[in-house]
């Protein structure tokens, strides 16, 4: 029994502008050579299909041309929706797609209304419709598919109660599954899903932060015992908790300048006797090089050079995209005429030009100002700063010398960081809140 696990294409992206059409589709072609050369039985995409709730014409005729192609190589293909799917857009063409031998899972429905369990524990079966597998297919979680929400409750209490809410769904698809497995008298493995954080693993910037509700990461302890456990959302592609069984797989392409350096890919899990066997990385080629180049004005030219070198073959007619980044503290406006006419001989082109955070912040520090462009900041660079301009303490707790009023000045600078951080997290929360509106 052998799968591939694949997760956040993110079909339709725009990259500071550019389309990253001929990208995903070299991409897809390499992944149909992959199922074909290595016999796969199923590819389990782990949400994150498209980049956005209203995907362009071209990234949805991608998605359907690759599902069609995929059927002359008795392949089953499990598509899971994540945080930045429409529901509403995969639901859709679901019971279409069925008669392809695609089985979509655009949202967690109750399993306590008959019927329902199915849609979410079923079978990877072979050309001979033997059972090879089971899968608990679990997508991005929605606070609203699990739990009720309840008047009084605190934060803390909402995420431990969704903690667990979580926990007793991934419970009750996996025990519905051992109970296929014991009544079939079966040896096959359980492989479950989930498109969320786990608690522990590393980022990138490209990722955002995921909230189901104020749950912001689900301990490794919290999923169910199956053999496999396939999981998207992170792009960089990662065991959870030193485990060989839970897995991040990342996105195929670089997604944003950060993740320019990683070696991407896709797993190719292989089970037997109906446990986990091995996992092999399957490299995806580098269809647009991509870099990041943290320099100054005076050593630009020789630094895209050795850059170029690496990264662009001899017959390649490729541009490197590039992000630059200046220690050179002079205004970007200044600076990027300059860049243009050092860089005009090299292949690349620069989509994004910042100078360093440490110049941005002593230039502001000295001229009381900050002059950094929207380029330069995040959303949350923004909320900083605003609140930077709020008093959070009265001159008393500021100034307080007094010995007696010590511990009362600890406790209101304690509670003031406190209101900080809070304040900083339901930001987070709200933005992600905003984005995900439009994929239900």
């Amino acid at each position: 029994m052998r799968i591939i696990h694949t997760s956040d294409w993110h079909l339709g992206q725009y990259f500071y502008g550019k389309s990253r059409a001929n990208e995903h589709q070299q991409f897809l072609d390499w992944l149909l050579v992959q199922a074909k050369e290595h016999h796969v039985n199923a590819i389990i995409v782990a949400g994150d299909i498209f980049d956005t709730a209203t995907p362009p014409s071209y990234a949805r005729q991608m998605y359907f041309n690759f599902i069609s192609e995929l059927q002359s190589l008795d392949c089953q293909l499990i598509v899971l929706a994540g945080n930045h799917d429409s529901v509403s857009m995969l639901a859709e063409s679901k019971e279409l797609l069925s008669a392809l031998n695609t089985q979509v899972v655009a949202n967690v429905s109750d399993i306590s209304i008959p019927g329902n369990l199915t849609e979410q524990v079923f079978a990877i079966k072979d050309k001979q419709e033997n059972i090879q597998a089971v899968v608990c297919a679990v997508p991005f979680i929605r606070p609203r598919d699990v739990i009720k929400s309840q008047a009084g409750q605190s934060a803390t209490e909402k995420s431990e109660n969704l903690q667990q809410a979580i926990v007793k769904h991934y419970q009750s698809l996996f025990e519905q599954a051992q109970q296929i497995v014991k009544e079939k008298d079966l040896k096959v493995p359980i492989i479950a899903t989930g498109h969320l954080t786990a608690l522990g693993v590393t980022s990138s910037d490209s990722v955002r932060d995921i909230y189901i509700g104020t749950l912001e990461a689900l301990p490794s302890n919290a999923f169910p015992a199956a053999d496999y456990i396939a999981l998207g959302h992170i792009h960089r592609a990662q065991k959870v908790a030193k485990t060989d069984h839970i897995r991040y797989c990342g996105s195929p392409i670089a997604l944003s300048f950060d993740e320019a350096k990683q070696n991407k890919r896709v797993l190719m899990v292989d089970f037997e006797q109906g446990k986990l066997s091995t996992v092999t990385d399957l490299n995806v080629p580098c269809f647009q090089p991509i870099a990041m180049v943290k320099t100054s004005l005076a050593a630009l030219t020789q630094d895209i050079e050795v850059l170029v070198s690496e990264l662009i073959e001899e017959q390649s007619t490729a541009k490197v995209w590039l992000d630059i980044e200046l220690s050179d503290a002079s205004l970007l406006t200044e600076l990027q005429p300059k860049i243009t006419a050092l860089v005009k001989d090299f292949p690349v082109e620069v989509l994004l030009v910042r100078r360093e955070k440490q110049v941005r912040e002593r230039l502001m520090l000295q001229n009381k100002q900050n002059q950094s462009t929207l380029n330069e900041l995040t959303l949350e660079d923004v909320f900083d700063s605003r609140l930077q301009q709020e008093s959070w303490l009265s001159d008393n707790d500021e100034y307080a010398d007094d010995k007696d009023k010590g511990c009362e000045n600890k406790q209101n600078v304690d509670q003031a960081l406190a209101r900080k951080t809070k304040l900083k997290t339901l930001f987070k929360q709200t933005v992600e809140q905003v984005k995900a509106a439009g994929k239900s």
